[in-house]
């Protein structure tokens, strides 16, 4: 799964997570295999829980996160998120820190600094097809502003192709209406 130009070069945890690096994923769910990847889905109470991916494909670690049978609503990414900030998960403190500093977006001009992860996906269609050209668009994550702090989560459905990644107009999105000089916050 290498259709993407920036995903053919030479990928590090920072790159993975910038440019949503799928195999680069695909390569961690596999190392930790079915069950550990089931677990970790199951300690952190993410979503749906469910990691068994399109029904029978056995591709549950392969592409269960991508459009398929782990589900989580804006919501649910926000409790989701609120636990990571709040380091009540059930991983070592260096997970917190490398976590943060992966998702550091960085200052905006509202005076708040911007942690998050975009990520896309096709939208599905009643018999799991996927519907072509009304992609997902996710941008999930927290901004500091002094001893504050904001969890957010944006979901775009778009129903035309948009003209870049709806990932990333989530982002732009969100960051302009909230966190930038003239933003809401």
């Amino acid at each position: 799964m290498d259709w993407m130009a920036n995903w053919r070069a030479t990928t590090d945890p920072t790159l993975w997570m910038k440019n949503s690096v799928v195999w680069y994923s695909q390569l961690i769910t596999a190392d930790l295999g079915n069950g550990g990847f089931d677990r970790y889905v199951k300690a952190f109470d993410y979503g749906n829980e469910d990691t068994s991916g399109d029904p029978g494909k056995d591709n549950g670690l392969t592409e269960s996160w991508l459009g398929s049978s782990l589900e989580i609503s804006p919501r649910e990414q926000v409790t989701f998120l609120r636990r990571l900030v709040g380091r009540d998960l059930p991983v070592k403190a260096a997970a917190f820190d490398m976590t943060e500093q992966l998702m550091d977006i960085g200052p905006q001009p509202g005076g708040w600094h911007v942690y998050g992860k975009t990520g896309a996906a096709p939208s599905r269609l009643p018999d799991g097809t996927n519907a072509r050209g009304q992609p997902w668009g996710w941008f999930v994550g927290w901004a500091t502003k002094g001893e504050r702090t904001v969890v957010f989560s944006r979901l775009t459905k778009d129903t035309t192709r948009p003209e870049v990644s709806p990932g990333i107009a989530a982002r732009k999105a969100l960051i302009e209406e909230l966190f930038s000089a003239d933003g809401k916050l």
